[in-house]
């Protein structure tokens, strides 16, 4: 089983809100998930970002692979800093 962390769309027509969830890759985008591990909002100015560090971290070194998208909010997060040197065993 591949596990992916992805975005999952919720809100209403045109005012799009995610949640960050672990799901299979199989699912489908809105379907079934394993655990949400945070919250992205982009009509914020600036957009708003909730990710719970430690989980998603879990997740990470567990071989779950994150989207494009959530990689860089990740990035933006430095979690993906922690991740590597975590990695390296810094």
């Amino acid at each position: 089983m591949s596990v992916k962390i992805r975005l999952k769309r919720m809100g209403a027509n045109k005012s799009p809100f995610y949640r960050i969830v672990v799901a299979d890759s199989r699912s489908p985008r809105d379907g079934r998930q394993i655990e949400t591990v945070g919250t992205y909002n982009p009509l914020t100015k600036p957009a708003t970002v909730k990710i719970d560090a430690e989980a998603a971290l879990k997740w990470l070194q567990n071989g779950a692979k994150p989207s494009d998208t959530v990689r860089n909010l990740f990035s933006e997060q430095g979690i993906m800093e922690k991740y590597h040197n975590a990695k390296l065993g810094k």
